[in-house]
């Protein structure tokens, strides 16, 4: 039958009419208009808590107004004179850079070499969950000049020196001794003492209490991993020993201009738990942004419902169990999210706050103080002490000896980024898992790295393990020689921040009845968020 344009039309229009009236299969406390009002206050109300924080001054210590010639400042990657002081144009285009954020003028700031400075424009990136990266504040770092700056070089000095020394010698070892016997004589060192005296049992260790307790590396950093359908034994690759770089002053110079190195690290054939310093600065070298932390979640998670907080909804529910919401895909994810978060805070600070000199920068500094060919003030401190001598009797120079062949990465050192991502990482870890839960059969590595053998000291708890984590990854990175402690207890605080502030923008979008997060903070205050 033929049917004309109209009626057509007419048989369309009935049609819709038709299914506009079939009734509709969502169900739920609330209409979709209020949901949709809802959900729009939710985020607003968060926007809101951000915005109507105080205002966040922001201090640094000076170093750069002090210095016409910015020896106390990060330069690594520009380019440099014989002594290693950067070329001041260069760091002046670097400088109108960060102050008008334009992508043009990035694209203007000389390099030295070939390596590219590291993102500095992620320094103005906003973030939608979390606080923005600009409103939190860390305090001031040493000064160039400072007897804290001298105490934090001597201990990266004598970290490279005792890379090789298993974490296991350590009572026993007589350079360890002599390296907790030197930083004993600082005036500032601020590393973890016993009765004013650092000792083998608090060398390079975080001055939390937890990281005194046990052996010096986290059992998250030994025990198996469950990873899906298999087993990640926490074997790894690692570098021979003595396998140490730039201690010569044409190879340090080179790459403080950008240049790429001569040499690299030569590998062990045999894959090792991580047994000293120099393993624990190759898994640092190596690792992804969250990796530890992901992997604590997983043999968290193994350790089974006895092992979750208190405060989980679901422990007392007799119908439901936690997935999406307080079950494993949440803790993974806010572990996950954490940390992209807590590196933008970090890249903020780095860039538009401190620029602070590493370790290997400084370390030219003292060679050429030493040597003659510079006067810088430098503390006498460090000058006089025996970190210094040993570093000089050992490799010819006194520059510091770095893991890494590239040496340290091409962005300021003020706060370290694995450090941020560490204090982000454990905090959302605390906030899901019983803090006071003991960890069944802890474990140390044998000085040969080839085995694990069982700890049978005081009890290890997941609140204290977890602590010593972030501690051992802020650290190792010094053990590498690429930051100071300072860029680490610092860098863990403003991570810590970071996850509170994730915690609580999302504290009021479950149905659950929940009571909030609990977790106790690194300074020991327990909150609830």
């Amino acid at each position: 039958m033929k049917i004309n344009r109209h009626s057509r039309k007419k048989v369309s229009k009935s049609r819709d009419a038709k299914n506009n009236f079939k009734k509709k299969c969502e169900i739920g406390p609330i209409n979709p208009l209020k949901r949709r009002q809802q959900a729009f206050l939710t985020r607003q109300r968060a926007a809101l808590f951000q915005k109507n924080l105080p205002l966040s001054n922001h201090q640094c210590n000076n170093d750069e107004d002090l210095f016409l010639c910015k020896i106390g400042n990060y330069s690594k990657g520009l380019p440099h004179n014989a002594l290693g002081e950067v070329n001041l144009d260069a760091y002046k285009a670097m400088m109108k850079a960060l102050k008008t954020g334009n992508p043009d003028d990035f694209e203007l700031i000389p390099l030295g070499g070939f390596v590219k400075l590291v993102d500095p424009q992620a320094a103005y990136v906003f973030d939608l969950v979390g606080p923005d990266s600009h409103q939190l504040s860390i305090a001031i770092p040493p000064a160039f000049s400072s007897a804290w700056e001298a105490s934090e070089m001597a201990e990266v000095y004598w970290q490279a020196l005792t890379r090789d020394v298993p974490f296991k010698e350590y009572n026993t070892n007589q350079l360890i001794f002599a390296a907790a016997s030197d930083l004993s004589n600082f005036s500032d060192f601020r590393g973890p003492k016993v009765n004013g005296v650092v000792t083998a049992d608090t060398l390079f260790r975080g001055k939390n209490p937890d990281n005194l307790v046990g052996p010096y590396l986290s059992q998250f950093l030994w025990k198996d991993i469950p990873f899906g359908a298999k087993t990640i034994v926490q074997q790894y690759r690692t570098t021979v020993a003595n396998d140490d770089h730039l201690t010569l002053y044409k190879e340090w110079l080179n790459i403080q201009n950008g240049f790429t190195p001569s040499s690299s690290n030569v590998f062990d054939s045999t894959h090792r738990f991580i047994r000293n310093g120099r393993d624990l600065g190759e898994w640092v070298h190596k690792d992804f942004t969250y990796q530890c932390f992901l992997a604590a979640c997983l043999i968290l998670l193994s350790f089974g419902r006895e092992a979750l907080d208190r405060t989980n909804p679901y422990l007392t529910s007799l119908t439901q169990e936690g997935f999406i919401t307080f079950g494993p895909p949440h803790i993974l994810d806010f572990v996950a999210r954490a940390a992209r978060t807590a590196l933008e805070a970090a890249w903020f600070q780095k860039f538009l706050i401190h620029r602070r000199l590493r370790p290997e920068e400084f370390g030219g500094r003292v060679h050429n103080h030493l040597t003659g060919a510079a006067s810088y003030p430098i503390n006498s401190e460090l000058l006089n002490s025996q970190a210094v001598s040993q570093v000089f009797s050992t490799f010819g120079t006194f520059l510091l000896p770095m893991a890494y062949p590239e040496g340290c990465p091409t962005h300021p050192a003020y706060p370290a980024g694995h450090a941020c991502v560490a204090g982000a990482g454990i905090t959302m870890l605390k906030a899901f898992f019983n803090e006071s839960f003991i960890i069944p059969n802890p474990v140390e590595a044998s000085a040969d790295g080839l085995s694990l053998l069982p700890y049978s000291g005081q009890p290890l708890t997941i609140g204290g393990e977890l602590n010593k984590l972030a501690s051992n990854i802020a650290l190792g990175r010094d053990n590498a020689g690429v930051h100071w402690r300072s860029d680490g207890s610092e860098g863990l605080k403003l991570g810590e921040a970071i996850a509170i502030g994730i915690l609580k923008d999302y504290r009021k979008t479950y149905n659950e009845d929940f009571f909030g997060f609990c977790l106790t903070k690194l300074d020991g205050t327990t909150i609830i968020i």
